[in-house]
Parts: structure tokens; C-alpha cells; sequence
């Protein structure tokens, strides 16, 4: 097989394949054999009919467009291998010569990975991130922990104060009618939890155990129903419950009840030390995105379009998994936030770009700097997610090369090792050293 590759322009070209005539006689003949098992000629069975009547009385060309689906994939395949193109999209495959005794010869238009002109990706600056632990952080994780905590004891008389648990009845209408969504029963309702529309949950506060009471709110602009967004509504509202949080003592003994340590003191040093670890794992992760964000900022690159769509398909489908996770689906999600597919995904594009953009910039960088993952470090990945999955290395390679994710995992451990080279070469800005 012969093939050329020409670039025409930017990130597309022409593949020009040539595959040999004695292959085009294979393809035909396992053609002839499968139309043949499905084609009447009368005094014959099926698959008994002689090549040369078939031949002469339906005519060669009748089998070109099978033979032609087994030639081109493996084609274009070689043809990809042979030229060291990485294409992005499917190609338009024009044949150009298909005959019995003759080499098939087509070209196929292709749109292929980006030229990456690589700027400034060494030295850059990033901002001092500090990882010092305030006294006001610890007493906000304290407060949370007493707040997860409390002993709900409940109201029998007395009006609802922000931070009650209350058991509410509601039915919301607009314009006289009521609307769908828009009744509950015995809903629990923490106040202060701006969990509701802006101004109803202020207006449970003062109410009491069995009181009634009309509420009126106007829906936000921004509101996920198309329908209620900016309008005037009045909910009817019942009390039955009012329940209150008790909160614990902050002292040894809540200390001894939560955590591991006998004085108050004590668990305080460990927030400081949890707060600390999370806050360098933040600063972290912050200086990586920076350096990465600033790398594919200073490089020149065209993206294909195909790649961004390619990408925006793969968000929408972790997208749609995450919510799986949860117990929705993507029909739910398109109820309750008021879009649609479309709207989804160009609500998604220019993260979608962003992503492509760094990692085309990353794995450019990569090849300019000789960066790739060991067989040590494979290894000693493959026995990491042994140990997550409490199987044998040999088991998790044999699936992860069965369902071609093997190769997945060398790149990004690849790209890992490219972050960290354009950290550990980066430098603190002078106006924050």
C-alpha cells in the first residue's frame, strides 16, 4: 500500500492512499461470498450460485460498496500509521478508482491535531499562597462541628427564629392560580438556609406552631422556570412544627465526644493541622492551574472545531454521570433548570475550549522536553488501583489493556508529570516574595 499526506490548510489535508489490486481481489472475493449467501438465482441454493453468472448477471460493480467497507477502514488505518497523522474528525473519503483487476485508489480529507507554537512556558510567575491557620478559621470549624451536633428540641410555644427547623405547608400562586412545583406538605424548612426564594424564609420568622399566613415574594429574573421567572406570587403557608438547635458547650467533654482527644485544646492543634494540610493541597492545585493557564495562554494554536464538539460531548456525558450519582437524569435536570441540550452545551464551550487548548499545550509540551511516563511509574500505578480494587496487578492490566485504557493511563500520568515539571519551574512573583 502506498500512502502521502499533503497539508492544504491550517489543520486540514489530503491522505492519498493506493491499496494493491491482488488486496482488492481478496475484498471482492469475500464480497461475492457474502452477497451470495443472500442472493435467489434460480437452480441454485444460496451461496451456490457460480462467480461468473453472478458476475454476468448482476455485474461486478454489484460488489465494489462491500468490498469497499472491508478495504477502507483497514486502509485509512495503515494509511494513518504510515503518515503519522493524528486526525480529529472523521475523514471525507472520495474514491477515486475502484475496478476488478486494478489498485484502489482514493484520497480522504482530514482534519488533524493542531501545530502548537510553544511560548514562554518556563519561569512563570506564580502568586505566594500562604498556609497559615487564623483563629477565626478554627472557630468556624468548630461552629460547624457544633452546629452537626446540636440536639433539635422542640418549640411549643414562641415564634420561629432564624436557624429553626420548621414543618410547613405551602401552596404558591401567581396571579390567582397556582402553579406546578409549587405545593408541599410537611416540608422542612431550616431558616436562614436560603434554601427558598429570596424573602420567604424571612417571613416564616415570627410565626407560631399552628399560625397561617400568606407570603408574598417575587421570583427572581434568573429563575430556572421560564415561566414564574420575575413574577409576583403568594404562598399559603401553615406552621406545624417549630424545632430548635441546642447547641453543645465548647468545651473538653464536646471535644471528647467528637474526636479522639481528652481537651479542647488539643482538638483545636488538630483542626489547625487539618486546616493547614487542606489549605496546601488548595494552594496547590491553584498554582497548577495557574502555571498550566498561563503555558497554553502564551502558545499560538488553531483548535479544530471537531475537537471542541469531541470535548463538550465528554462533559456532557460526565455531566450526566454525576447526576446519576444522585438519583436525577438529564431529562430531570432539563425540567428543573429550564434548558435544553443546546443550551447545555454552549453553556459548556468555553470551558470545553479552555480544556482542549491545555491539553493540546500540555502534551506539546511534553514532546519538547522528553517528558513521559516510566514503566516504573506505570507499574507502580497499576498496583495503586490493585489495592483500590483489592484485585491483582495482572487483572487490573489484562482489563485495562482489553478495553484499550491502558494507553489512557500512560498519557495521564504523562500530563501529571508535565504539571509538575511547569510548577517546579516556575517562580514567585517579586511583588508577592
Amino acid at each position: 500500500m502506498k500512502a502521502s499526506w499533503e497539508k492544504i490548510e491550517k489543520n486540514q489535508g489530503v491522505l492519498t492512499v493506493e491499496v494493491e489490486a491482488e488486496k482488492v481481489a481478496v475484498a471482492l472475493d469475500k464480497a461475492f461470498k457474502k452477497v451470495a449467501a443472500k442472493v435467489n438465482v434460480p437452480g441454485f441454493r444460496k451461496g451456490k450460485v457460480p462467480r461468473s453468472l453472478f458476475e454476468s448477471r448482476f455485474g461486478v460493480e454489484s460488489l465494489y460498496q462491500d468490498a469497499l467497507d472491508i478495504l477502507l477502514p483497514e486502509a485509512y488505518f495503515e494509511a494513518i500509521q504510515e503518515t503519522g497523522i493524528e486526525p480529529v474528525d472523521r475523514p471525507e473519503v472520495d474514491v477515486e478508482q475502484m475496478a476488478k483487476g486494478q489498485a484502489l485508489k482514493f484520497t480522504a480529507k482530514v482534519q488533524v491535531k493542531p501545530e502548537v507554537q510553544l511560548g514562554d512556558y518556563k519561569g512563570i510567575e506564580v502568586p505566594a499562597l500562604s498556609t497559615d491557620v487564623t483563629e477565626e478559621e478554627i472557630d468556624a470549624e468548630l461552629k460547624q462541628l457544633q452546629q452537626r451536633h446540636a440536639e433539635l428540641v422542640v418549640v411549643e410555644d414562641g415564634a420561629a427564629e432564624n436557624g429553626d427547623i420548621t414543618s410547613i405547608d405551602f401552596e404558591g400562586f401567581v396571579d390567582g392560580e397556582a402553579f406546578e412545583g409549587g405545593k408541599a406538605e410537611k416540608y422542612s424548612l431550616e431558616l436562614g438556609s436560603n434554601s427558598f426564594i429570596p424573602g420567604f424564609e424571612e417571613q416564616v420568622v415570627g410565626m407560631k406552631k399552628g399560625e397561617e399566613k400568606d407570603i408574598e415574594v417575587t421570583f427572581p429574573e434568573e429563575y430556572h422556570a421560564e415561566e414564574l421567572k420575575g413574577k409576583a406570587a403568594v404562598f399559603k403557608v401553615t406552621l406545624h412544627d417549630i424545632k430548635r438547635k441546642n447547641l453543645p458547650v465548647l468545651d473538653d467533654e464536646f471535644a471528647k465526644d467528637v474526636s479522639e482527644f481528652e481537651t479542647l485544646e488539643e482538638f483545636k492543634q488538630d483542626i489547625e493541622k487539618r486546616v493547614k494540610e487542606r489549605k496546601e493541597q488548595a494552594n496547590q492545585r491553584e498554582k497548577e492551574n495557574l502555571v498550566v493557564d498561563k503555558a497554553a495562554e502564551a502558545a499560538e494554536l488553531d483548535i479544530p472545531a471537531a475537537m471542541v464538539e469531541s470535548e463538550i460531548g465528554q462533559m456532557i456525558q460526565e455531566f450526566e454521570n454525576r447526576l446519576k450519582a444522585q438519583g436525577m437524569n438529564m431529562e430531570l435536570y432539563y425540567q428543573f433548570s429550564g434548558q435544553n441540550e443546546e443550551a447545555l452545551k454552549e453553556q459548556m464551550r468555553g470551558d470545553a475550549e479552555k480544556r482542549v487548548r491545555n491539553n493540546l499545550v500540555l502534551e506539546a509540551i511534553a514532546k519538547a522536553e522528553n517528558i513521559t511516563a516510566t514503566d516504573e511509574e506505570i507499574e507502580a500505578e497499576l498496583e495503586k488501583m490493585a489495592q483500590t480494587y483489592q484485585r491483582s496487578v495482572e487483572e487490573i492490566r489484562s482489563i485495562l489493556e482489553a478495553n484499550g485504557s491502558l494507553a489512557g493511563m500512560k498519557n495521564d500520568l504523562t500530563v501529571r508529570k508535565t504539571v509538575d515539571f511547569l510548577v517546579e519551574n516556575s517562580k514567585i512573583a517579586e511583588d508577592a516574595a
